[in-house]
């Protein structure tokens, strides 16, 4: 990853790149319940977009869609250039993707759960150095180099030995958030990251979030309920209600001014805690 980069850099060096993520008419259907609508948006290198509204719109789906943790029921999602979920077939038609087609396209992509996740029966090294090693082919010591590192940048140099078990939850949220990074990822999903932790420990976390998002060029989608940190960290804010994007806009532009009565509505409620 790059390092030192500001917005306006990543703004100017990407002006002529495509989008490293492209959502083209996407719809995902549960029975009879549609929770993404012909969806269509587009991230940009090195942007990063938080994604907010109400529960059910729509924002988790998106993320667990990227991850193919869900397959799309239409459209076709985009990534890099590539076609997520789908693969050409010899006569260069869109097909559903096989499984080792999806593995490689996992690569690209990381994701931070409101749960940690963390493999309990391994110390904090072992958990970010387990899928370098058996799925990019690190050597061990490579990819112990790489989590010493991580974990300077979250923190926590000095929990290398120790288990889940005996870490905080915001400390746990670290490792697994140093765990994603260590994939050397194009694109970082981070889905209510700190919403299973105590208040005390929110900020630990958003500070480190706010520490790679102004040290890296990495891609950030962000699905989060703390509006001021989407405002610290965001470049664009999405509101999503039944399925759609009814309204975009800088984080200072939305949270400031927002034109839609519905946007307007959420953000009264979810900063007035109700």
């Amino acid at each position: 990853m790059a390092t030192d980069t500001t917005a306006a850099q990543v703004e100017t060096d990407t002006q002529a790149l495509g989008p490293v993520v492209n959502f083209d008419k996407v719809v995902k259907r549960y029975g009879e319940l549609t929770v993404l609508d012909e969806l269509d948006f587009s991230v940009k290198p090195g942007e990063r977009v938080t994604l907010i509204g109400p529960s059910g719109s729509g924002k988790t789906t998106i993320l667990r869609l990227l991850m193919t943790l869900e397959k799309v029921t239409d459209g076709v999602i985009w990534v890099e250039g590539e076609p997520l979920s789908h693969m050409r077939d010899s006569g260069g038609e869109l097909v559903p993707a096989n499984e080792a087609y999806l593995r490689q396209m996992r690569k690209r992509i990381g994701m931070v759960f409101q749960q940690f996740n963390l493999f309990p029966n391994m110390n904090v090294l072992r958990n970010i150095t387990e899928a370098p090693v058996h799925v990019l082919g690190l050597s061990k010591d490579e990819a112990a180099v790489r989590a010493r590192e991580l974990l300077e940048l979250v923190g926590l140099s000095d929990k290398e030995n120790a288990h889940p078990s005996k870490l905080s939850g915001g400390q746990q949220q670290r490792v697994a958030i140093a765990r994603a990074l260590a994939m050397r990822p194009d694109i970082l999903l981070l889905d209510e990251v700190t919403s299973a932790l105590d208040p005390e420990l929110v900020a630990d976390v958003q500070n480190v979030l706010r520490d790679i998002a102004s040290s890296t060029d990495i891609t950030m989608l962000i699905v989060t309920h703390e509006m001021h940190f989407a405002r610290d960290v965001s470049q664009r804010v999405l509101m999503f209600d039944k399925g759609k994007i009814i309204e975009e806009g800088t984080p200072e532009r939305l949270f400031s001014e927002p034109r839609e009565e519905r946007t307007q509505k959420f953000l009264r409620a979810v900063l007035e805690g109700r």
